[in-house]
């Protein structure tokens, strides 16, 4: 009994593991995105923008990472259809963006630092916020095995109801 309880904790924890590591890549790759992107837009045609430099920025990396994490990270999860999916993780990242947005309209506007590199910072921070909002997120809401009630039969769901 004990050993079972050992290898399922191992099985849970390397699950975890593996997990954590290939969102950690999708991540990065989304992080090369957003922090590459928005710095384009903000030393050219959204000089004096930089809250509008990020919201762009973080949508085209979400696109990637919304590609990369249901094909890849999290394709043993799924469990609802792609619209359900894709309707949560975009929410989820919306959530995300205006972590991003928000640290980085305050450190800009609020606290007056308006320097490219100043920018830079507070957009390093938002990620990193918003990251462990969507790893949590990703693996509780989004990616979740949960059975979803609307999706079963009519035959099975009224067999769930009998008294």
């Amino acid at each position: 009994m004990l050993t079972d309880l050992i290898e399922r904790l191992r099985g849970a924890l390397s699950m975890l593991y593996r997990e954590a590591i290939k969102f950690g890549v999708v991540g990065a790759l989304a992080f090369v995105i957003d922090v590459g992107l928005m710095n384009l837009l903000r030393a050219t045609v959204l000089e004096d923008k930089p809250t509008t430099a990020k919201i762009i920025s973080a949508s085209v990396a979400t696109a990637f990472a919304w590609v990369g994490n249901r094909v890849w990270t999290f394709r043993h999860r799924r469990s609802r259809p792609m619209h359900h999916e894709a309707l949560l993780f975009f929410l989820t990242n919306g959530v995300a963006l205006l972590i991003g947005a928000g640290t980085i309209a305050f450190s800009h506007y609020v606290l007056g630092l308006q320097t490219l590199a100043a920018d830079n910072v507070a957009n390093i921070i938002g990620i990193a916020l918003g990251t462990l909002f969507r790893f949590w997120a990703y693996r509780t809401v989004v990616f979740s095995k949960r059975e979803i009630l609307e999706d079963a039969s009519p035959l099975a769901h009224q067999q769930g109801h009998r008294h």
